[in-house]
């Protein structure tokens, strides 16, 4: 089959990449791209490890055709860090609140909270719990976890919901 061209924008650069068209976008960001943060999971939309944001929007990208995101704005954990090498609040949040094991579930779950934090709501414990549920962690219990998103959501936006 014929090799086409993705032109997007991957973490505020323009690309242009080679793809297969029966390429999913997961592939085509580790592979092509070398963009690691983008972890191999369930290859079913299961377990959230391949989760970046696509205009936005937290998407498992193993689901998700490289086809699909022409013209699109594409952001993976590697393109969170400031030039200076600063972390993103979200990062520094996990950090502080020891949300990190192994790392391997970790950058799926810093996108999805990138997502809530750019809604600028405030969200409970139960609703950051409901938002992350696509997630599956078999390191840690999932309460420095939501203690890190909880964290990031106070440094960004100087609220914090509480509820249990």
């Amino acid at each position: 089959m014929d090799m086409k061209i993705l032109k997007c924008t991957v973490n505020g650069k323009e690309v242009q990449v080679g793809y297969d068209p029966r390429e999913s976008l997961l592939d085509t960001l580790r592979n092509r791209l070398g963009l690691t943060s983008v972890k191999r999971g369930c290859e079913v939309g299961e377990c959230g490890a391949c989760t970046v944001l696509i205009d936005g929007v937290a998407t498992d990208t193993c689901l998700y055709l490289t086809d699909w995101a022409q013209g699109k704005d594409i952001l993976t954990v590697e393109g969170l860090q400031a030039p200076d090498g600063t972390l993103n609040p979200v990062q520094q949040a996990f950090i502080d609140q020891f949300a990190v094991q192994c790392g391997f579930c970790i950058p799926g779950i810093i996108m999805s909270a990138m997502e809530m934090i750019n809604t600028g709501k405030t969200y409970t414990r139960d609703e950051i719990r409901k938002n992350l549920s696509g997630h599956l962690c078999r390191c840690t219990g999932y309460q420095n976890v939501i203690d890190g998103v909880e964290k990031a959501i106070e440094i960004v936006h100087g609220e914090c919901g509480t509820e249990e």
